[in-house]
């Protein structure tokens, strides 16, 4: 009997089907255990991707190299799907800490690790068997860090950056520091948006993005990550989301500061919406799409990043507003703020690639804050220059 040609391969698919069943119940024991535990296994894997999805034909590990706040809340939302999650630390204590109690011995320690999370010293132990990588590294100290153990990364292996920022050596963003260190032969993905580290650990609802120039891989990393309170929506506009998440940390902390001199909630509102607009204006200039800006990697972490108590730059900008020294604040605390080496690559950045006239008229915040972290001005001169800069249109890009 001769079949159409859509109809063969189902009755192929059937017939493999068939016989595996048959060989399973007559094959000896030993294979019998065998078998089940490799559907076991598949099974597992199959429903952490959607039932739209093909998952992979084999099970999902992943490795997440940082052991920080961003870095055990990612391994946090693996783990709590049942996805063997290996984290890369530094000291020996903290690993034997998150394998034999579940906790990390300082940062959240109040939170219990779910238990398909590990975590090791040992760069070959954590990469050796990778589906994903997960970088949760910050931008200033991923290029030495990546340089370092970039011999034990296998190939083809795709990496997820959750970094944000713009390197101050070489003004390159965490896409141009990943291709530099672990070449452009595989593919990359970048995840941004409004997430506190301990409300995503705490289960409470969030939203990102994650972006890749390969579409298919943000599918199944939104559907690997997503779950009932963690959703991920995908994008391609790698871009958009770096611009974003570097941009939105540096306007946190001119947001700050206006809290910290008591300026009240009309200058703050005004500001973050300005800051918004600059964010814009570099974005599109850089080919990024409009949509992504006023997505989650743009205003959305933009909001969060300004208004939410656990936020790491207004916390900042707030102790300058309030008068404290740049070396107070850096002396007192062990949490890197983003956006103060951001903010002086962020300028560098815009004076190297931004051509035309008056650039610190087109981004008086941007350049503000710079000014003020380098020691140019006050917190309260900054304020007050930006209130006194010329009247034109609220945007440049509706001038004609």
């Amino acid at each position: 009997m001769i079949f159409p040609i859509r109809i063969a391969p189902i009755i192929i698919c059937w017939f493999g089907v068939y016989c595996m069943s048959i060989s399973a119940f007559t094959a000896p024991n030993t294979n019998t255990r065998t078998y089940c535990s490799m559907m076991a296994v598949q099974a597992k894997t199959t429903r952490l991707f959607a039932s739209n999805r093909t998952p992979p034909p084999y099970p999902v590990r992943v490795a997440v190299l940082g052991g920080g706040n961003f870095g055990l809340a990612l391994a946090s939302v693996l783990g709590r799907k049942g996805v063997p999650t290996t984290l890369l630390v530094r000291s020996v204590d903290v690993a034997n800490s998150i394998n034999t109690e579940h906790r990390h011995p300082r940062y959240m320690s109040h939170i219990v690790l779910p238990p398909a999370i590990r975590a090791t010293t040992d760069p070959a132990t954590a990469l050796s068997d990778a589906t994903y990588i997960v970088h949760a590294v910050p931008v200033q100290f991923s290029r030495a860090f990546l340089n370092s153990l970039k011999h034990f990364v296998p190939p083809n292996v795709p990496v997820v950056s959750a970094s944000k920022g713009i390197e101050t050596t070489s003004l390159g963003f965490m896409a141009d520091i990943l291709k530099e260190t672990l070449g452009t032969d595989r593919a990359y993905a970048f995840l941004s948006g409004p997430s506190f580290a301990r409300e995503i650990c705490e289960g409470v609802a969030t939203a990102v993005v994650v972006a890749s120039e390969d579409l298919e891989l943000s599918h199944d990393l939104a559907d690997l990550m997503s779950s009932e309170n963690f959703r991920v929506f995908s994008s391609t506009d790698v871009i958009g989301v770096e611009v974003g998440g570097a941009v939105k940390n540096v306007i946190a902390l001119a947001a700050g500061m206006c809290e910290g001199l008591g300026l009240g909630t009309n200058a703050m509102s005004g500001l973050v919406t300005r800051g918004c607009a600059e964010m814009r204006r570099l974005g599109m200039y850089l080919g990024a799409k409009p949509g992504t800006i006023a997505g989650l990697s743009g205003v959305g972490d933009t909001f969060g990043t300004c208004f939410g108590p656990l936020s790491r730059n207004r916390q900042f900008g707030y102790r300058l507003g309030k008068g404290e020294t740049m070396a107070e604040i850096l002396k007192s605390t062990t949490e890197v703020a983003e956006g103060v080496d951001t903010s002086i690559a962020l300028v560098n950045f815009i004076k190297n690639r931004c051509k035309g006239y008056r650039l610190d008229l087109k981004y008086p915040i941007l350049f503000g804050v710079a000014d003020i972290l380098q020691g140019n001005q006050t917190p309260l001169e900054g304020m007050k220059g930006l209130m006194n800069i010329p009247i034109r249109m609220e945007s440049y890009d509706e001038r004609h």
